[in-house]
C-alpha cells in the first residue's frame, strides 16, 4: 500500500484514525494493538508472504533483548548482542546480498552462474538496522523492560515501517504509552494532513514528472549527448531529492495525525556547505546509525586511523543502499569526500557560502550518477556523454523550465520542517493553512493516477 494511492488516503488511513480515536474507554494497550494489527495489514498488503519474515525477525529480536536484559553475566549479555547483531546480518545478507556474492564468488572462481532470483522483502533493510540499534541500546542499558506489543509496534509502526525514519525504541515507545496521545488532538492532525499534502504534492507532481526524463536517459544512455547528460544528472538528483522529502513528510505527517512525533529526517541537504554538512540533513537518521553504531566503536576521530573509518563507514553505508559495485562506489565517493573536506578543515581553508553549496551540490550530484545508474557501466556511459563536447543538441524548454521550477523551490523557499514549525507555534491556524490543505490534496488527487513507488522503497 502506497502512501500516494487512493486506498491508503480515502480508506486505509482514515479507518486506523477513526478505530484508534474511539470514544469507548479502551485502555492503552488496546489502542496500541489496533496500531499494531494495522501496521502488519499495511505490510502485508503488498505481499502476504513477507509478513512471516517480518514477525520472526520480530519475535527473534525481542526474545534475545529479554535474555541481554536479564545480564546473568556481562559475558553472557555480550555474546547474546554479538549472536543477535549476527542473526539479522544473516537475515539481511541472504535476502539482499546473497545473488551479488554468489555471482562475484562465482566469477572468482570461475564457476557456473545463474541467478538465484531472491526476492527482496520490503523494509527488510530498515526494520533490521532498527533492531540492532535495539539489541546493542539494550546491551548498554538504555532500555530497561520491554513488552512485546510495545516492541511490536516499534519495529512495524505503519508511517515509518518501509523506509524509515530510524527510530530508537527509548523515543518512540513513551509516546505509543502517553494517555493523552490517545486523545484527538485537532492542531496535530490539521498540521499532520498539512504535511501529508506537502509531501504527497512533491512525491506526485514534482518527483514523478522528474522522473520521466530520468527513466528514458538512464534507458539508454548511449544516446545522451553533453548539454542532455549533464541536465539528465540534474534531473535525478531532484526527482531523488522531491521523492525522498515527499516520503518523509508523508511518513512524518501521517505519524503526528496519531499524535507521534517522528525524528526529523530530510532538512535541505542542496542547501549544506561541505558532504560533513550535507549527512547531517540527508537521510539522518541513518547517518546518526552510521555514525552512533559503526564509526564510533570503529574508533571515530580519536583513532590514528580516523579516515580509514570514515572511508569503511561510507563504503557499508553505500552496500546497504544495494548490492552492486556502483552502490559501493557511491559510499567511496561519500567516503572520500568526507576525507578531503577534514583535511581542507585541518588546514584552516574556508570558501565562500554561495562556492561553498554550489561545489557541495556538484560533487553529490556526480556521485548520484554511480546510485542510479543500474550497472557501473551504465555510469560511466553517461560520465563520457558528460565530459564529450560532440554531438551537442538544443535541450527541451520544458526541461530546463522544470530544473528552474525546482532550483527555486530547493534553494529559495523554507522546507518543511521550518513550515511545520511555524505553525506548531501558532496559537490559531486559521483558514488560510486550511485552503493550502485542500489546493495541495486536490492537486496531488488530480495526479495520482499514474501513482508509483517511492525510491528509497527499493533499499
Amino acid at each position: 500500500m502506497l502512501f500516494n494511492s487512493y486506498i491508503f488516503i480515502f480508506v486505509f488511513l482514515p479507518i486506523v484514525l477513526y478505530l484508534y480515536f474511539l470514544k469507548f474507554r479502551l485502555k492503552n494497550t488496546q489502542r496500541n494493538l489496533i496500531l499494531l494489527f494495522a501496521s502488519l495489514f499495511f505490510y502485508s498488503w503488498w505481499n502476504i508472504y513477507y509478513l512471516p519474515l517480518l514477525l520472526s525477525s520480530i519475535v527473534i529480536n525481542f526474545i534475545i533483548a529479554k535474555f541481554i536484559l536479564q545480564k546473568s553475566t556481562q559475558n553472557n549479555s555480550r555474546n547474546l548482542l554479538i549472536f543477535g547483531i549476527l542473526i539479522n546480518i544473516a537475515f539481511l545478507a541472504y535476502f539482499k546480498y546473497a545473488d551479488f556474492l554468489y555471482e562475484n564468488l562465482s566469477y572468482i572462481f570461475n564457476l557456473d552462474y545463474s541467478k538465484l532470483n531472491i526476492v527482496l522483502p520490503l523494509a527488510i533493510s530498515f526494520f533490521t538496522f532498527q533492531q540492532i540499534a535495539f539489541l546493542i541500546d539494550s546491551y548498554q542499558g538504555k532500555i530497561r523492560s520491554i513488552s512485546f506489543i510495545d516492541y511490536s509496534l516499534f519495529v512495524s509502526f505503519f508511517p515509518q515501517l518501509i523506509a524509515g525514519p530510524i527510530v530508537h525504541f527509548r523515543e518512540m515507545v513513551p509516546q505509543y504509552n502517553d494517555i493523552k496521545a490517545k486523545l484527538v488532538q485537532h492542531k496535530n492532525l490539521i498540521i499532520g494532513l498539512f504535511l501529508f499534502s506537502i509531501g504527497l504534492f512533491k512525491k506526485v507532481a514534482i518527483a514523478d514528472s522528474f522522473s520521466i526524463y530520468v527513466e528514458d536517459g538512464y534507458a539508454s544512455p548511449e544516446n545522451l549527448n553533453f548539454f542532455s547528460a549533464w541536465l539528465l544528472t540534474f534531473q535525478y538528483s531532484f526527482q531523488l531529492y522531491f521523492d525522498f522529502s515527499g516520503y518523509v513528510d508523508m511518513a512524518i505527517g501521517s505519524a503526528l495525525m496519531f499524535n507521534i512525533n517522528l525524528p526529523i529526517n530530510f532538512n535541505s541537504p542542496y542547501k549544506a556547505r561541505n558532504i560533513q554538512d550535507f549527512w547531517r540533513r540527508w537521510h539522518i537518521t541513518l547517518s546518526n546509525f552510521l555514525k552512533d553504531y559503526l564509526y564510533i566503536p570503529l574508533g571515530g576521530s580519536r583513532s590514528g586511523s580516523h579516515y580509514t573509518n570514515l572511508l569503511l563507514t561510507f563504503l557499508i553505508g553505500g552496500f546497504w543502499h544495494g548490492a552492486g559495485l556502483n552502490f559501493i562506489f557511491w559510499g567511496f565517493l561519500h567516503g572520500l569526500g568526507l576525507i578531503i573536506f577534514n583535511i581542507f578543515q585541518a588546514l584552516g581553508l574556508r570558501l565562500n557560502r554561495f562556492i561553498a553549496i554550489l561545489i557541495t551540490f556538484l560533487y553529490v550530484n556526480f556521485a548520484f550518477i554511480f546510485f542510479r545508474a543500474e550497472t557501473f557501466d551504465s555510469a560511466l556511459k553517461v560520465l563520457d556523454k558528460m565530459f564529450t563536447l560532440s554531438h551537442i543538441e538544443m535541450l527541451d524548454p520544458i526541461q530546463l523550465v522544470t530544473i528552474l521550477l525546482g532550483s527555486i523551490i530547493i534553494w529559495g523557499t523554507r522546507n518543511s520542517n521550518e513550515i511545520i514549525n511555524n505553525l506548531k507555534k501558532s496559537q490559531n491556524l486559521g483558514k488560510k493553512y486550511f485552503a493550502y490543505i485542500v489546493f495541495l490534496f486536490i492537486c496531488s488527487l488530480m495526479l495520482l493516477q499514474n501513482k508509483s513507488v517511492f525510491l528509497y522503497y527499493e533499499f
